[in-house]
């Protein structure tokens, strides 16, 4: 093996941001493992010399066979890349508990569960990198958001924990914190908002924000996929990586207002993008 090549590991790569990294990692001269549970939507990647494994991270043994068919070819993994994970949209009332669970389990549990199975390997080796994609709303709450801002902001928790534990034996834990970044994952979220919210109290509230991510995510507002690509090669490949890694156009300005704002005057912002107007609790 060459010594500036790693063997990697890179979950939910069948789209989005998870595909174009593996893709990205694949083309700097890594040995790249591409896991989703969609593995012909992965089928391009293999050109470039992607091993693609099928892999559902809400399953214990999709995730262990996974890490075992990696290690017995490789005898090593050096990153982790944990990408897999989507949001539901949808009030707090009207979110069933079944997809709270749901979203934990993909979010939160999955990203656990591997780090888990891939800690032993590189604490034999002396040496690792854990990649976690968060998010700003790991740090800063969505309206109608709340079950995917508890997923994020436990990633977060997660991670600095993670990293304490594991400095001793040369593995590093790093955070890429997206903003809101053009891929389907708006538009899902979106759909998954309109459906909870349908028919319900809250739907009067949900419909113009459905509107506006629908909007923002299909026009030019947000950055590209690849704004994040870059962010995991450098978290990859730096000899001494960042903690965190918050990109994404706009990203910095939200958690500098998050950080800002009374809390009140932040739910007003919020509503305002969400395209609702001000209630009389909505003043600061």
């Amino acid at each position: 093996m060459k010594q500036t090549e790693k063997v990697i590991l890179v979950t939910g790569a069948s789209s989005g941001i998870g595909f174009d990294a593996a893709r990205a990692l694949a083309l700097r001269g890594h040995r790249v493992y591409a896991a989703a549970r969609r593995v012909e939507l992965m089928e391009p990647l293999k050109e470039l010399g992607v091993k693609v494994l099928r892999m559902d991270v809400t399953d214990g043994q999709s995730m262990s066979e996974g890490v075992d068919s990696l290690l017995q070819a490789e005898g090593r993994v050096d990153v982790l890349v944990n990408n897999a994970g989507y949001g539901y949209f949808g009030a707090v009332e009207n979110v069933s508990m079944e997809e709270a669970r749901r979203q934990l389990e993909v979010n939160v549990f999955g990203l656990a569960r591997l780090c888990q199975l891939v800690l032993p390997a590189m604490r034999r080796q002396g040496s690792g990198r854990i990649v976690n994609t968060s998010s700003i709303a790991g740090r800063a709450v969505f309206y109608m958001g709340a079950w995917y801002n508890v997923t994020k902001y436990a990633v977060e928790a997660l991670s600095d924990a993670l990293r304490m534990e594991v400095r001793p034996f040369g593995i590093d834990v790093v955070l890429i914190e997206p903003g809101p970044i053009k891929t389907d994952w708006g538009l899902i979220a979106a759909r998954h908002l309109e459906e909870s919210s349908g028919g319900t109290p809250y739907e009067p509230q949900a419909a113009p924000w459905v509107s506006t991510m629908r909007w923002a995510y299909e026009s030019n507002l947000f950055s590209g996929p690849q704004v994040i690509t870059r962010a995991v090669c450098r978290a990859v490949d730096s000899r001494r990586p960042r903690t965190r890694y918050c990109r994404g156009r706009g990203a910095h300005v939200a958690l500098f207002l998050h950080a800002l704002l009374p809390t009140r005057c932040w739910d007003a912002l919020m509503r305002r993008m969400a395209g609702l107007r001000l209630g009389k609790g909505d003043k600061g």
